[in-house]
């Protein structure tokens, strides 16, 4: 992980929704990442990017939503989503930066 263009790669970007909002209340913030990303890559991601110290992620794979689309069934595309809860008194203004 020498490279930070490959941390980009990783983290795509900050999810901002109003249940992810309620969780920076518990030093925890979310990301989409990429879906082959494991959560060292994850967490070494993260840490060089924000400079803060990570102490546990958990990884969610959400699945596409189907909708009609011109009379037919489409599913949509899924991602992958981590929560990661940093170090206690830290933390990351996602507003700034990325």
């Amino acid at each position: 992980m020498t490279n930070i263009n490959l941390a980009y790669d990783i983290i795509l970007s900050p999810i901002i929704t109003e249940k992810s909002t309620n969780q920076g209340a518990l030093n925890k913030l979310s990301f989409k990442v990429s879906s082959k990303a494991n959560k060292n890559l994850i967490k070494k991601s993260i840490e060089k990017i924000y400079k803060v110290n990570v102490m546990k992620i958990n990884t969610i794979n959400t699945k596409g939503k189907c909708k009609f689309v011109r009379g037919r069934i489409v599913k949509g595309v899924g991602f992958k989503k981590a929560v990661v809860t940093l170090k206690e008194g830290q933390t990351i203004d996602i507003s700034s930066g990325v």
